[in-house]
C-alpha cells in the first residue's frame, strides 16, 4: 500500500498519482514537509503522524492501490497487428501535423520510445495521449485493462485524429492553391504589362486610354459646352478603377462622345451640269422630279449652302424615290446614310436611350454621323408613312425636332446629353402617300411627287437599264440574247402595269434565268479551257494554290527533264457561249418565259352599254381606271306615278367604303333632281329599284372622286343611252352639281392613256395641275375641266335631244 502526501487543496497531487501509474510517493517540497519528515521517528505510529499533518498542515492523504493489467499474448497476431497500424499511422500524422512530430521528437529524446513501441499497453496509453479525443474516450482507454482492445480504442482515436489531420491538410492546400493561382496570375500580368511598356506597346491601361481620348478630342472642334461635358467624364474616369461597373459607361460614352465628326464636313459639289448627268445616268424620265432637284442645287450654290430644307419624295413603290436620294448625294459628293421608319415604335430609336439603362446606345442620327464622319452628310429616312406607335413613345412626335431647320441645330440625344448641329445635314425622307403622315410632320417637308412611269418611258429603263443588268446577273453578259421591243411593250402592257417598274425587273430577271437554263440543257455552252500559268504564281494565289508537296526538288528536276514547264490549272469558274448562237426573245415567246398574260386589256368594255362610264382612281401603286355599273333590278307596278314618287331605291355593291356610299347616295339624288328639270315625263327612278356596283369587289374602294362617274352611269341608265368609248372622268360632286377638286390627276391621266382614252374630263380646280403635265403625258389626250355638272352630258353624249 502506498500512500500520497500532499496539500489538501491541491489537487494536482491526485492527478499526478494518476499520470504516473501510482507508483510514486509524492511528498510537498516546501519547508514544512522537511520538518516533518526530520521530526518522524522510523517508530512512530504512522497513522498519528498522519493526523497529526492533515491537522497542522491541512493536507489530504490518500490510498492508492494497484491495479495490473489482464494477461495477454505479447506475441498475438492481432495485438501485434493492431500495434503495427497503430506505429503507422503515428507514422502518417506525423507527415501531415507538425505537433506530433515534436512530440514524438521529445519523448524520442527521454531515451525511453524503444521500451514504448515494444510494450502494447504503453503504446496504446502512448497512442491515446497523443490523440485529440475527448476525455471520455481517454478515460475508458485508461480504465480498459485488457490490451487488445485497449490498443483497438487507441487505434480508433488516433484514426479520428489522421481523418482530421487529412482534412485540414486539403483545406490548407485549397487555401494555398487559390492564393498561388491569384499570385501567380498578377505576377504574370504585372509582368506582361512590363514586357508591354518596354515594347512601348501599351502603357496603363487606364491612362492609356485617358490618353487616347484626350488625343481624339485635340483633333476634333467640340463646341465649348460639349468639351466641358468632355473634360468632366474625363476627370470622372480617371478617378474610376477598372473593375467599377460605371467605369465601362463612363468609357462607352466618352467613346462615343469622341466619334461624333465636330467640325468635320465634306467639301460638296454645286456643278449644275455634273449633277444633271448624274441624275440622267441613274434615272430615265422622271424631268420635273430632276428639274426640281436642280433648282435645289442651284439654290445651295447661290447660298453656298442646301441647309434648312427637308425633302420628301411621294409616290408609288417601284419609281426610285430611293435611287433619287442616292443620286442627289452623288451629285452633291455627300457622304449617304440611309435608315428605314418602317413600324418603328420606340422614340428611343431616333433619340436614344437614357444612359442608366444597360446597352443603352444613341439614336439612329447620332450613329449615322459616327458612320459617315461628316457633319454634312445627306440621310435618307424611307417609310416615313408607316410610322408606327406603341406604350414607348410616338416617333413622329420625335421627328418634328430632327427635321425642323428652326430646331435641329441643337438637337438633344438622350444618350449624348450635349446638343448636337443637325443643320449641316440634309434629309430626304420618302413616302408611298401622304394620309398616314401627321400633319406638323408634313407641313415641315418639301413634298415632291413622282407619279410613275409611262409605256414608252418603261420600255426604254428596260432596255437601257435592266436588261443589261438581269443578263449579267444571269451569267450572259456578251452573248446574242436579246429581249426584243416588242416584247418588252408586252410586258409592260399585259404584265407589268403598275406605276414603277420593280415588277418589270423581276419579270425580265425571270425572262433571262429562263434563257440560261435552256442554254446549259441544250449543251449551247462549253466550259472555258483552264488558264495555265507558271507555278510561282500559281502558288501565290492563296485560292487556287495546292498544297506544296513533301519533295518538291526531285518534281522540279523531272518536269525539267522532259522539257515542260511547271504549271497548275485553275478549276474554270464560268461557262463560254459561243459567238454563232443567239437567241432573240419576242412577245410571242413570252407564255413560255414568263407564263400567260395577266392583264388582257385596262379596258373592261370595249363598248360600253347604257349605265356603264369609266372613271378614274388613284391609289398607293398609282393611277387605275375604275368603272362603274348601273343595272335596274326591279320595276315596281305604278299605280300612280304622283303619288309614288319615291317608289324607287338604290343599292350598292362592290366593297365601298362609307365615303363612296354617301358620294353613291348623293348622284342617286342629283340624278332624279335633274331628271325632274330637264325630262319632266321620265319617271324612271320612281318605278325601278337600281343596283350600282363597282367591279373588283374584292378590292377596298373610297374616296369622294367617284360623284360625277356615278352620276353619269345613273343618267346613262335611266336614258337608256350609251356613254362614249374613249371618255374617263373624275371629280367630287355636290348636291346641287358643283364639281370640286381631287388629287393625282397625273396618276389618272398615266392610267387613262393606258386605256385608251382620248378625252378627260377633270374639275376646273384641277387646271393648274393639267397644265403643269409634261407633254408626253396629255399627248393625244383631250382635257376638259369642269365646272359644273351640266357640262358632262354634252361631252359624253348624252346631251338632251329635241
Amino acid at each position: 500500500m502506498k500512500r500520497i502526501i500532499g496539500p489538501a487543496n491541491d489537487p494536482e497531487s491526485a492527478a499526478t498519482t494518476s499520470e504516473q501509474d501510482q507508483q510514486q510517493l509524492v511528498v510537498s517540497e516546501s519547508a514544512e514537509d522537511s520538518a516533518v519528515e526530520e521530526t518522524v521517528s522510523p517508530v512512530t505510529n504512522a497513522a498519528s503522524v498522519l493526523k497529526a499533518i492533515k491537522l497542522d498542515y491541512n493536507f489530504t492523504a490518500l490510498e492508492v492501490e494497484n491495479v495490473e493489467d489482464e494477461p495477454y499474448d505479447a506475441k498475438d497476431p492481432t495485438i501485434s497487428a493492431t500495434m503495427s497500424e497503430i506505429v503507422s499511422v503515428l507514422r502518417e500524422i506525423t507527415t501531415m501535423n507538425p505537433m506530433f512530430r515534436e512530440q514524438i521528437h521529445h519523448f524520442a529524446s527521454a531515451q525511453v520510445s524503444k521500451a514504448v513501441f515494444e510494450n502494447p499497453a504503453k503504446l496504446a496509453d502512448f497512442a491515446a495521449a497523443l490523440s485529440g479525443g475527448s476525455s471520455e474516450e481517454l478515460q475508458d482507454i485508461l480504465s480498459d485493462l485488457n490490451v487488445a482492445t485497449r490498443l483497438e480504442k487507441a487505434l480508433v482515436v488516433l484514426k479520428k485524429e489522421l481523418m482530421n489531420a487529412q482534412l485540414q491538410n486539403k483545406i490548407s492546400k485549397d487555401v494555398e492553391a487559390k492564393i498561388s493561382k491569384r499570385q501567380r496570375d498578377f505576377y504574370l500580368m504585372e509582368q506582361l504589362k512590363g514586357i508591354k511598356r518596354e515594347l512601348g506597346l501599351e502603357s496603363d491601361g487606364k491612362d492609356k486610354l485617358i490618353e487616347q481620348f484626350k488625343v481624339k478630342a485635340e483633333s476634333l472642334l467640340m463646341p465649348a459646352e460639349v468639351k466641358k461635358v468632355f473634360d468632366e467624364e474625363v476627370g470622372k474616369l480617371a478617378h474610376l478603377e477598372p473593375a467599377a461597373s460605371e467605369f465601362n459607361v463612363t468609357r462607352n460614352y466618352l467613346d462615343w462622345l469622341t466619334q461624333i465628326p465636330w467640325g468635320k464636313h465634306s467639301v460638296e459639289d454645286y456643278d449644275l451640269k455634273r449633277a444633271k448627268v448624274v441624275l440622267d445616268e441613274d434615272h430615265y424620265g422622271l424631268e420635273d422630279v430632276k428639274q426640281r432637284i436642280l433648282e435645289f442645287i442651284a439654290v445651295g450654290k447661290l447660298r453656298g449652302a442646301v441647309q434648312g430644307k427637308i425633302l420628301c419624295f411621294v409616290g408609288p413603290p417601284g419609281v426610285g424615290k430611293t435611287s433619287i436620294g442616292k443620286s442627289i448625294a452623288r451629285s452633291l459628293r455627300r457622304e449617304f446614310y440611309r435608315f428605314s421608319v418602317g413600324g418603328l415604335t420606340d422614340v428611343a430609336e431616333i433619340k436614344g436611350h437614357r444612359r442608366t439603362y444597360v446597352g443603352a446606345m444613341p439614336g439612329k442620327v447620332v450613329q449615322a454621323l459616327k458612320r459617315v464622319q461628316t457633319e454634312n452628310p445627306l440621310l435618307l429616312i424611307d417609310e416615313i408613312d408607316k410610322l408606327g406607335r406603341g406604350h414607348q413613345g410616338d416617333p413622329a412626335s420625335a421627328l418634328l425636332e430632327l427635321l425642323d431647320p428652326e430646331q435641329n441645330n441643337a438637337f438633344l440625344d438622350h444618350y449624348m446629353d450635349v446638343p448636337v448641329d443637325l443643320s449641316r445635314v440634309l434629309f430626304v425622307c420618302t413616302a408611298n402617300v401622304t394620309d398616314t403622315i401627321p400633319g406638323p410632320l408634313l407641313d415641315r417637308m418639301e413634298v415632291i411627287r413622282l407619279s410613275g412611269y409611262l409605256a414608252d418611258e418603261k420600255r426604254a429603263i428596260a432596255q437601257k437599264y435592266l436588261a443589261p443588268q438581269a443578263k449579267e446577273t444571269a451569267g450572259l453578259e456578251g452573248a446574242a440574247v436579246m429581249l426584243q421591243d416588242d416584247a418588252v411593250d408586252a410586258l409592260v402592257r399585259n404584265y407589268c402595269r403598275e406605276s414603277g417598274v420593280r415588277n418589270l425587273k423581276k419579270h425580265i430577271e425571270k425572262i433571262f434565268r429562263k434563257a440560261a437554263l435552256k442554254i446549259v440543257e441544250t449543251g449551247v455552252a462549253v466550259e472555258a479551257p483552264p488558264q495555265p500559268t507558271d507555278a510561282a504564281a500559281c502558288q501565290g494565289d492563296g485560292a487556287a494554290a495546292p498544297a506544296p508537296a513533301p519533295a518538291p526538288a526531285p518534281v522540279a528536276e523531272s518536269a525539267a527533264g522532259k522539257g515542260q514547264a511547271a504549271v497548275c490549272a485553275k478549276p474554270p469558274s464560268k461557262m463560254v457561249i459561243p459567238d454563232s448562237y443567239s437567241l432573240d426573245i419576242t412577245a410571242g415567246m413570252l407564255k413560255d418565259y414568263v407564263g400567260p398574260p395577266i392583264f388582257e386589256s385596262d379596258r373592261l368594255y370595249e363598248n360600253t352599254p347604257a349605265g356603264v362610264v369609266m372613271g378614274l382612281a388613284w391609289t398607293s401603286l398609282g393611277g387605275s381606271a375604275l368603272y362603274v355599273e348601273s343595272v335596274v333590278e326591279a320595276t315596281r307596278a305604278s299605280k300612280d306615278s304622283d303619288n309614288d314618287s319615291h317608289g324607287g331605291r338604290l343599292h350598292t355593291t362592290g366593297q365601298l367604303g362609307d365615303v363612296m356610299k354617301e358620294s353613291a347616295t348623293l348622284a342617286y339624288t342629283y340624278v332624279r333632281s335633274l331628271l325632274n328639270r330637264d325630262y319632266p315625263d321620265n319617271r324612271f327612278f320612281h318605278n325601278n329599284i337600281i343596283h350600282l356596283h363597282v367591279p373588283e369587289g374584292a378590292t377596298p374602294k373610297d374616296g369622294p372622286s367617284a360623284g360625277v362617274t356615278m352620276t353619269t352611269a345613273l343618267l346613262s341608265l335611266a336614258l337608256n343611252r350609251p356613254v362614249r368609248n374613249d371618255v374617263a372622268m373624275t371629280g367630287e360632286l355636290t348636291l346641287t352639281g358643283r364639281v370640286l377638286k381631287i388629287g393625282g390627276l397625273k396618276e389618272k391621266t398615266i392610267a387613262a392613256r393606258r386605256a385608251g382614252v382620248k378625252r378627260i374630263l377633270f374639275p376646273k380646280a384641277n387646271l393648274a395641275d393639267w397644265e403643269e403635265l409634261p407633254s408626253n403625258v396629255k399627248e393625244g389626250i383631250e382635257g376638259h375641266p369642269i365646272e359644273w355638272y351640266n357640262q358632262i352630258p354634252a361631252l359624253v353624249g348624252l346631251a338632251p335631244t329635241s
